[in-house]
């Protein structure tokens, strides 16, 4: 017979070492999502011959203040994102002017709104990370 006692102390470091693991997986998975954004901002930035702002691409809060500047807004209305569904609707309006800006349909920025359907959430969220990346690195 199994004594309870002596098996609890297993089973909680076990779920300790699971939860870890997993925490260390999604960490991984935000810094290689970071990098691979910043390396697309920064490629859109220098081919829209903006490359004097690029490095914003690599600093964590300024990585938002570059979509008004590269879709030719003035700086400041990246305070427009601190505004609550305002700020989708602006990320959106600026996302589709720097699509049209790399010859790319505009619409494309659309397809983070596909994320609200529960199914289609996870393709959503790959599909605009492949669309980011073709505008940023395949010219038409």
């Amino acid at each position: 017979m199994v004594d309870l006692g002596t098996l609890a102390p297993m089973i909680g470091g076990g779920m300790l070492a699971l939860a870890g693991v997993a925490l260390a997986f999604v960490l991984l998975i935000f810094v290689a999502l970071y990098i691979y954004m910043a390396l697309v901002l920064s490629t859109i930035a220098k081919k829209l011959k903006k490359g004097d702002i690029a490095w914003l691409a690599w600093v964590p809060i300024a990585q938002i203040a570059i979509l008004p500047i590269l879709a030719k807004k003035e700086w400041y209305w990246v305070f427009i994102m601190l505004i609550p569904i305002v700020n989708i609707v602006f990320a959106i309006i600026w996302t589709w002017n720097i699509f049209e800006q790399r010859k790319y349909p505009g619409v494309l920025s659309l397809v983070p709104l596909l994320s609200i359907i529960p199914l289609l959430g996870w393709l959503a969220g790959i599909a605009q990370l492949i669309i980011w990346g073709l505008v940023a690195w395949k010219d038409r």
